[in-house]
């Protein structure tokens, strides 16, 4: 399997919503997504700005995505595809995300559910949780090396 992450462009929105709606942890519909502010037009409002947002694919199809918000030091998302998880994607996905905001941001940060999956993904990544939030949520921080 060829194993390949590149920066995202239009074209590649409704995959991004298709791989964000897809996944179990974490699951969230189209309506709650709009309902959050996160829509198609946003994300093209985002991706107009500044490079934020890479696609992990596997022989050309896409398995995965990551967002970071570059003014405020976050990773926004980090979705891989169920059936393609343990294969290196999210690694992958994580080192742009990571990388990009590393270079505006010596402190960078993401939220996600304590008790998640993520939550040791990002922890063997070398996050460290910060803070406890509201509905069982961590604040994870990396310093940049």
């Amino acid at each position: 399997m060829q194993r390949t992450v590149r920066i995202a462009n239009e074209t590649d929105i409704e995959v991004i919503f298709d791989i964000r709606t897809s996944v179990t942890e974490n699951h969230l519909s189209r309506d709650q997504l709009t309902q959050m502010g996160i829509t198609p037009e946003a994300i093209r409002q985002a991706m107009s700005r500044a490079p934020c947002l890479w696609i992990a694919e596997a022989d050309g199809t896409p398995v995965g995505f990551s967002m970071v918000d570059l003014k405020e030091g976050c990773v926004f998302a980090a979705f891989v595809r169920a059936e393609f998880e343990g294969h290196g994607f999210g690694r992958r996905l994580m080192e742009k995300a990571e990388a990009c905001l590393f270079r505006q941001h010596p402190t960078i940060w993401l939220e996600t559910a304590g008790a998640s999956r993520a939550s040791g993904f990002y922890r063997k990544l070398g996050w460290q949780a910060v803070e406890n939030l509201e509905q069982g949520d961590v604040r994870f921080e990396k310093q940049r090396p």
